[in-house]
């Protein structure tokens, strides 16, 4: 099996905090997520979530106007410089300072920093001729306001900028020293600025403020004064920024958290604590929508380089909403869950991933694309347990009392399942044929059985003298396997007559049990951090790990104890099984999720999930610094010297860390909650306190070459393909280079008739790539039945390796099938239209045309049907005219 996981993408929460950012071609959205930066592409509906972490959540991020380079800034000022279209760090950096904003200038050339009380400007690192690479060379730095500077907007000609700052007045000021020019203060409001922004044309200053004021500024003189002639004459009457126009937004109390505004199109975009956001016309300052899209405040808006789309996102919940104002309809509006997630699943194509949270709430996730496709709320309580059926039926159980079963065709709730008693559902079940479910409870030590069909509740096993910890059937059918507080393992034979159990017993308190695929294994794990392996047949124990240093890891900030000390991230609390059996992946209370070998019990990898200092229990250490007489003084409450009103006044509950909606004091802790492997094998995914993670071995940005040596070049491998003709030789050298323009070019050169020649010769190393990449142009491609022959040379020619060595080529073989049910829907669909295009056609009676033409005439057959025959008119022409319209 291969172990080459990476991290590829993170899905289950979409916006954390921050700043949005669209690209230069206002196709994709940049999103902070935690300490990464998840990019959606609006257009081709997918995201990619970048493989850089930072020390701490992300702050701001800034895109350059071309589109290359990512400047991403932590709360602590730490920044990261990113190669944007290859993913790749080129650069940290620190500034030491908190960082409130960060722009880069229209043309590209230098970005500011807002640091506190100062602007820095710097140098844009780029690439010349020589390669002299220079990061972060600073170009000047700004001082003068009073308070900290909360926004920045740069000139359309990057001659001048205008920062915005809590001591209630605007400044602008000028890159470079020009002439006649003195740095401005724009002072007029009551309170803090949110931002300020140029007009097109640079005649107006636009600035709105945290009371709902908007003002506009012009360089004239001052209003409200008459001049004549003599007057002028006689003194130069002096021109500075004057307002000339104030305007209120009147939301009532609501305050308004963030502004955006368009040049071209003179659009302003605000967002209000209430959740309300307005689209006004300047400078008529028309109101053309006002519209409630949140319960919570708007933390930050943003709109794309056409004007066409706006981007909101809300912190509180954790919402992400993409609106199109022409049309008024929503590009994309995604929720991640605002509780910890609590389990997950594989859908049995892997296709979809289901997470179910402490929010009540069901996800269903599109593992492709990354986006969630439907949210379940039928749940009162926290969901425990997720699991499907062979039938594509998804059932859940939770801390409401019921076990519910879910239809993804209809996506709706078509049974509900409920105990005599009230009880707590925490593990779930579901036999191999979807006709029974079953499930455990931490109240109640018995185990309830439901059929599907009648929704009746068939059995109550009996026998544990614990608490029902995990549940798990065998993938057979055979035996259903419950794991118990009371340090018993017991196998049930449910579809016999007897119902009997045999109890494994076990050194500690059970955690979790899961089946081998082939259902001849069990694995165990326990509190005292041991997995250990049985073989179901003979109930007898063929193996154990001992996990406790391997899982062990991370110190709270409330720890007495060292890390290495601490019990209570010494144990695995879920494990997964890899598709072929032949590797466990677990996971528990801490930064860390390991991955061992069944047969040696060796450990192969250990994952990192996270390196957030922002979450607890990501530090091996604790600073000495951050202890003092009064406590830790990462505990410390300063929320009451917040200067804003808003910001003092404390609506959460004291020491809460779960089940409430409020906002939780208590700093969240890292930890594994579920773990699945997708049914390919090539991918599993991890459900954290970040996020759901998803591990791959499929990365397609990663360069990996095959034998590449110095005379494999694209130039080498056009000449071979076209002066050469060795079609073979070609595409073997541009699956070498591995790319993906040039193996296009070899495959849509090669001849039809040389295809299975090709093919035949073709090395079995290349062939998973071969089929990846002929199932990507079939679903892009105009070219239909040339991918088909392609195919069909390739099952023809390597068939039995197919077949011998299926788990190699597994995932590809999906995508495979998938295609091929997508060629066989769209032919079918064609098919039926055209035939009943020609049937109405052929159906439509033609009269002979005068002149002599050929055409069809109806005759009465000797049952009264209608036929057509072809008759010859006299001066008839020698071509065919075909159907046409009767003049």
């Amino acid at each position: 099996m291969k172990v080459g996981f990476n991290f590829s993408n993170l899905l289950g929460t979409v916006y954390c905090s921050g700043n949005l950012v669209f690209t230069p071609d206002g196709n994709s959205l940049l999103s902070p997520v935690g300490n990464k930066v998840t990019c959606f592409d609006l257009v081709n509906n997918k995201s990619f979530t970048f493989g850089f972490e930072h020390r701490k959540n992300i702050a701001r991020i800034a895109l350059s106007p071309q589109g290359t380079l990512l400047l991403s800034v932590d709360e602590d000022g730490r920044a990261i410089l990113t190669n944007f279209v290859r993913r790749t760090v080129l650069h940290h950096f620190n500034f030491k300072s908190v960082v409130h904003d960060i722009k880069f200038s229209s043309d590209g050339t230098h970005f500011a920093v807002a640091c506190g009380r100062k602007t820095e400007v710097w140098r844009t690192p780029a690439h010349d001729e020589e390669r002299d690479f220079a990061p972060f060379i600073k170009h000047r730095e700004y001082t003068g306001h009073h308070d900290a500077v909360t926004h920045i907007e740069w000139s359309g000609d990057s001659r001048f900028f205008m920062t915005s700052s809590k001591d209630l007045t605007a400044r602008v000021w000028s890159l470079n020293p020009e002439q006649h020019f003195v740095p401005t203060t724009l002072a007029s409001h009551r309170e803090a600025v949110i931002g300020a922004w140029f007009s097109k044309d640079q005649e107006k200053i636009y600035t709105v403020s945290k009371d709902g004021a908007l003002l506009q500024w012009e360089f004239t003189k001052k209003p409200g004064q008459d001049y004549d002639d003599d007057d002028e004459m006689d003194a130069e009457v002096e021109e500075r920024w004057y307002v000339v126009k104030r305007s209120y937004f009147n939301q009532n109390s609501a305050k308004v958290k963030c502004a955006t505004f368009h040049k071209e199109s003179n659009l302003l975009v605000v967002g209000f604590s209430t959740g309300v956001f307005g689209l006004y016309e300047l400078p008529e300052f028309n109101t053309i929508h006002t519209l409630s899209i949140s319960q919570n405040g708007i933390d930050f808006v943003t709109i794309n380089k056409t004007g066409e789309w706006l981007a909101f996102g809300a912190s509180k919940l954790g919402q992400l909403l993409v609106w199109e104002w022409q049309s008024e309809s929503y590009v994309i509006k995604q929720q991640g869950h605002y509780d910890a997630m609590n389990a997950l699943t594989y859908s049995p194509d892997g296709n979809r991933i289901v997470t179910a949270a402490d929010d009540g709430r069901i996800k269903v996730w599109d593992a492709t694309s990354g986006f969630c496709i439907v949210t379940f709320t039928e749940h009162t309580a926290g969901v425990t347990a997720v699991q499907f059926s062979v039938r594509n039926l998804l059932f859940t159980a939770s801390l409401d009392g019921s076990v519910r079963a879910w239809d993804l065709i209809r996506y709706r709730n078509f049974k509900t399942f409920t105990a005599p008693s009230r009880l707590q559902f925490s593990s779930l079940a579901v036999d191999s044929s979807g006709e029974i479910v079953c499930a455990g409870s931490l109240d109640s030590f018995d185990i309830h059985i439901w059929n599907v069909q009648t929704g009746q509740l068939l059995e109550t096993l009996s026998g544990h003298d614990g608490p029902i910890s995990s549940l798990s059937f065998a993938p057979d059918g055979s035996s259903l396997v419950s794991g118990s507080w009371d340090r018993t393992v017991r196998i049930w034979s449910i579809f016999t007559r007897t119902q009997t159990s045999e109890p494994l017993q076990q050194q500690a308190d059970v955690l979790c049990v899961i089946h081998r695929p082939d259902s001849k294994q069990l694995t165990v794990s326990t509190l005292d951090g041991q997995l250990t392996f049985w073989e179901i047949e003979n109930a007898e124990q063929v193996g154990h790990v001992d996990g406790k240093k391997d899982v062990s890891g991370g110190r709270k900030v409330t720890d007495r104890v060292t890390a290495a000390n601490n019990a209570a991230t010494k144990h695995f609390n879920t494990i997964a099984y890899s598709a072929d059996g032949t590797c466990v992946l677990a996971g528990g209370n801490s930064m860390y999720v390991c991955l061992y070998d069944v047969a040696s019990g060796s450990l192969i990898k250990k994952f990192t999930i996270s390196r957030n200092l922002s979450l607890d229990g990501t530090q091996e250490f604790l600073n000495s610094k951050s202890l003092t007489e009064g406590g830790v003084k990462e505990l410390f409450d300063d929320q009451g010297e917040a200067s804003d009103l808003e910001d003092r006044i404390d609506r959460s509950l004291p020491g809460a860390k779960r089940g409430d909606l409020s906002e939780r004091k208590a700093r969240p802790e890292i930890r594994v909650t579920g773990l699945s492997f997708s049914p390919t094998g090539r991918s599993f995914a991890c459900a954290t306190t970040e996020g759901l993670m998803i591990y791959s071995l499929d990365n397609t940005m990663l360069f990996d070459p095959f034998d590449l040596d110095i005379d494999v070049t694209p130039d080498n491998t056009r000449y071979v393909l076209k002066e050469d003709k060795d079609y073979l030789k070609a595409l073997v050298m541009s699956f070498r280079l591995n790319e993906k323009y040039l193996i296009h070019e070899v495959y849509e050169s090669t001849p039809v008739e040389d295809i299975p020649l090709v093919v035949g010769g073709l090395p079995t190393v290349y062939l998973g790539r071969l089929l990846r990449f002929i199932t990507l142009f079939m679903e892009d491609g105009p070219h239909l039945e040339f991918g088909l022959v392609w195919i069909e040379s390739l099952f023809e020619s390597h068939g039995k390796w197919i077949k011998e060595n299926k788990a190699e080529v597994e995932a590809e073989m999906r995508r495979v099938v998938r295609c091929l049910k997508r060629v066989q829907n769209e032919v079918a669909r064609l098919g039926d239209e055209n035939g009943y295009t020609l049937n109405y056609l052929l159906s439509q009676p033609r009269p002979a045309p005068e002149g002599g033409e050929k055409g069809l005439k109806f005759i009465e057959d000797t049952n009264g049907e209608s036929e057509s025959e072809d008759v010859d008119m006299e001066g008839a022409d020698d071509e065919w005219k075909g159907v046409s319209d009767s003049e």
